[in-house]
């Protein structure tokens, strides 16, 4: 691919992401401007169903209240750079179970209640990672440990003994022959 096109084509896609992020407030309130007491809407295709809410505004309004912060959240982790990104993964896995639940909705279900159990099964694997990862980052960069140094001094330093250890049983040996003489 030429340069030109690597160009335009992540413009297109930064700002596919950008207007994304600009209309989301109004993605999130649009369930107001849908019909009321309607069981069934149709748009561009698709037919809405209510999915035992009651109304389909009341299904949008669920649906649209895991979505917009699920995809606003994916595309933060996608686009961070700082090494705790990975903590992202909390709030993503928990709209994520959430918007399970809804979709698979029945009038016997309570919402956003049992999600808490996947969720702290996902908590249990993302913390200690991210918590490693801060504290290497933390020796190398705020206490200045260069881990990699430390194994090569040891190494040195280990060398060094052996060599230490060696000398003396040299001299050790020097000394009994120039005895036997």
């Amino acid at each position: 691919m030429s340069k030109k096109s690597t160009i335009k084509k992540r413009f297109v896609i930064e700002g596919a992401i950008a207007l994304f992020i600009a209309v989301s407030p109004l993605l999130f309130y649009s369930y107001k401007y849908l019909p009321q007491e309607v069981t069934t809407w149709t748009f561009l295709g698709i037919t809405i169903t209510e999915n035992n809410f009651g109304d389909v505004s009341t299904a949008i309004y669920f649906y649209l209240s895991k979505v917009v912060p699920l995809f606003l959240l994916v595309i933060w982790f996608v686009t961070s750079k700082n090494w705790w990104y990975h903590a992202i993964l909390i709030p993503i896995a928990m709209y994520a179970f959430q918007l399970f639940t809804v979709l698979n909705y029945s009038n016997s279900e309570r919402i956003d209640e049992n999600e808490i159990l996947y969720v702290i099964a996902v908590t249990m694997v993302i913390i200690p990672v991210v918590y490693f990862i801060r504290i290497k980052l933390v020796d190398k960069h705020v206490h200045g440990i260069d881990l990699d140094a430390m194994d090569t001094e040891l190494q040195i330093l280990k060398e060094k003994e052996e060599l230490r250890k060696e000398r003396e049983k040299l001299e050790q040996r020097q000394k009994t022959v120039s005895k036997k003489m």
